[in-house]
């Protein structure tokens, strides 16, 4: 072994900190913080995971099927006809896309979604493109989720209804700080309550078929009053057609598996895939037996009794037991649908602010070993709009699906080119991509087909959502999705820029050597902390000058006094300042300084400064430092030093 390689070795250190976390009211609230090794070990199966990712698609259930009557409640109830047809046109679709996203899961097996298979295939704006898509529909999904929830409960409990805004507040605020303990304490959270929905709802569909083809099924009693703001219409093909947009919010949420793959166990892929499967087949069977039940027990469409709540008191016959379970359960799922937003949101900025398209603080995980800014943000955002917006879903869903659409459009057509550039491979030849490695597959024909059948759908349907809601609010989102691209794209052009500045590949950059430092010691009296900072400064250079700013002259008198005797002859320069201001002469005094700086020397300016460790103490003292370091953050060849004087010791 040669020298050059033991030196190497030689200067090679690990050492594992000593530091634990201490108890506080953080780690109370959101538990203690975890060790990066622990990561491994917060992964889900697909049972949790069905419940953490698939929560929003199988919660659209309990709303998707009202929002397209009360759209089609503008050409009467015997519109409602309608509802059956539009909801066999959505599984269909529902189909479509959940085979699409499970080829997606299995070729890009570190999530990401429709932003990584845009930006593999189609290029950056694209990707930044379905990625502002996605974001904005998440913070809808959150929004819309909660609203949802809390309409349920003032169905139950009417007089609450004034209260809604406050109460999908608080829920916001509740499933965050669960989100912020971490996927696998939310997921087990949430995954018995999935799973009683499911039961519940169920058990409420089949009951219902079962009077149906028995003829005992009744009709909803005293319903509310049919809500319709205008004259009544003549059904048109665009009232078919927006309704149709309104019910597809039933599909938002199909893309979350595939954008959180890496949360779940080994095999990841698998599991997710099975996930996806499993979610889709009970989403399409209670999506059509709750559309069907709705339709036939003649519901009328209202934010004051939703139509689960409709539904379930006729099949039951009273508000009794059962009927309670079912619209606590759809309640609680609704405000759970949340949580898928919260699952994925986070990833999909991390990745995002990895990539540079965000602030890098996105990427950074938490104590809980979750990406707490992009669940913070998250909150915040949906918390305004439900402000905003009162709470009401009537007023969000027009808002809401028309990203997640978008998204859809660009991942399905990133597939089928995927597909395509597997085509052009021979057999066992690989090549490597951005986001995976493409290898040849003897089924890339119907694969491509399949990807290509799905961008055709979701484009026809983007652009209904565009033309039928835009509006009722669409618009916003269309303005918003454009200008979020641009702002990632200036986020990204900084990152690169800083990245060209500071790289090494082309060796060390040239530069003038520092030879000389120019120390000035600001005093604002005489005394052991001043003397300290003198001492630590001869250490630095021996071209050193003492600055006072003078604001009272007295005190100026007695500065002088003391340097003459104990500045040990270095020379002080006084600043007058008539204003009695500190920051503005001593910038204007060292800018002058720079003008005649020569170029191998550099400022360098020491500040005393009291410290203690008591915070009452702290607050009694002035951060000069903290001060001038911002004013003059921007000055190249200026370097603060703040000297530390413990006053605790005195």
């Amino acid at each position: 072994m040669d020298d050059h390689n033991l030196m190497e070795e030689d200067n090679l250190f690990h050492k594992k900190s000593d530091y634990k976390p201490s108890r506080s009211i953080t780690t109370i609230l959101i538990g203690k913080p975890l060790e990066t090794a622990e990561q491994e070990h917060q992964t889900i199966n697909k049972i949790i995971g069905l419940a953490v990712f698939a929560s929003d698609a199988l919660s659209s259930m309990a709303y998707s099927t009202q929002e397209m009557m009360l759209i089609l409640a503008a050409a009467g109830t015997a519109a409602f006809g309608y509802v059956i047809p539009l909801t066999l046109c959505i599984v269909l679709l529902l189909v479509i896309l959940t085979i699409s996203y499970e080829q997606t899961i299995h070729a890009y097996p570190n999530g990401g979604g429709a932003y990584i298979v845009a930006r593999d295939n189609l290029g950056d704006y694209p990707a930044m493109t379905a990625a502002a898509a996605l974001l904005t529909d998440y913070i809808l999904t959150v929004a819309v989720s909660i609203s949802s929830g809390v309409a349920q409960f003032t169905s139950v409990f009417p007089n609450l209804y004034p209260n809604r805004v406050i109460i999908a507040v608080c829920l916001v605020l509740l499933v965050m700080v669960i989100n912020l303990r971490g996927v696998k304490e939310s997921g087990i959270t949430f995954a018995i309550p999935t799973y009683i929905f499911l039961v519940s709802m169920g058990v409420m569909v089949i009951i219902g078929l079962i009077q149906y083809f028995t003829g005992s099924l009744g009709q909803v009693v005293n319903p509310p009053a049919l809500q319709h703001d205008g004259p009544f219409v003549a059904i048109s093909t665009f009232l078919i057609l927006k309704a149709f947009a309104s019910g597809t919010t039933a599909l938002t949420g199909v893309e979350a598996i595939s954008n959180g793959i890496t949360a779940f166990k080994e095999p990841r892929t698998k599991n997710a895939g099975q996930a996806l499967m499993m979610m889709s087949v009970i989403l399409g069977t209670l999506l059509m037996g709750v559309s069907f039940l709705t339709v036939k027990t003649g519901v009328i469409p209202s934010e004051m009794e939703a139509n689960i709540s409709q539904v379930a008191r006729t099949i039951y016959h009273s508000k009794g037991i059962p009927y309670l379970i079912t619209v606590a359960s759809t309640m609680i799922i609704l405000v759970m649908a949340a949580n898928t937003a919260f699952a994925d949101y986070p990833r999909l900025s991390a990745m995002l602010g990895r990539d540079g398209f965000l602030p890098r603080r996105f990427a950074w995980r938490g104590s809980r070993l979750v990406f707490s800014t992009g669940i913070m943000f998250l909150a915040g955002m949906a918390i305004l709009l439900i402000v905003v917006f009162q709470a009401s879903v009537n007023r969000l869903i027009p808002l809401y699906a028309v990203g997640v659409f978008v998204s859809f459009t660009l991942s399905q057509f990133g597939m089928a080119k995927r597909w395509h550039r597997v085509g052009k491979l021979k057999e066992g030849e690989e090549l490597k991509s951005h986001g995976s490695t493409i290898s040849y597959d003897k089924n890339w024909h119907f694969k491509m087909f399949a990807n290509a059948i799905g961008a055709f759908c979701t484009l026809v349907i983007s652009l209904i959502f565009g033309i039928t809601k835009f509006t009722s609010g669409a618009w916003f989102v269309l303005v918003l999705t454009p200008f979020m691209v641009f702002i990632f794209s200036r986020i990204h052009k900084h990152y690169a820029k800083v990245a060209y500045k500071l790289s090494l590949k082309k060796g060390e950059k040239t530069g003038t050597q520092i030879v000389r430092h120019r120390v000035l010691l600001l005093v604002s009296g005489v005394h052991q902390g001043t003397l300290k900072a003198l001492r630590y400064a001869r250490t630095i250079s021996d071209d050193i000058t003492a600055v006072h700013v003078a604001v009272d002259p007295e005190e100026a008198e007695k500065v002088m006094k003391g340097w003459q005797e104990w500045g040990d002859g270095y020379r002080i320069t006084f600043l007058e300042s008539p204003y009695r201001v500190l920051i503005e002469p001593l910038v204007g005094y060292i800018e002058s300084l720079l003008k005649k700086l020569n170029p191998n020397e550099l400022i360098t300016i020491v500040v005393p400064q009291f410290v203690s460790r008591d915070p009452a103490v702290s607050i009694l003292h002035a951060r000069a430092a903290d001060t001038l370091r911002k004013a003059l953050i921007h000055y190249q060849n200026v370097v603060i030093i703040e000297v530390p004087y413990n006053i605790d010791e005195l």
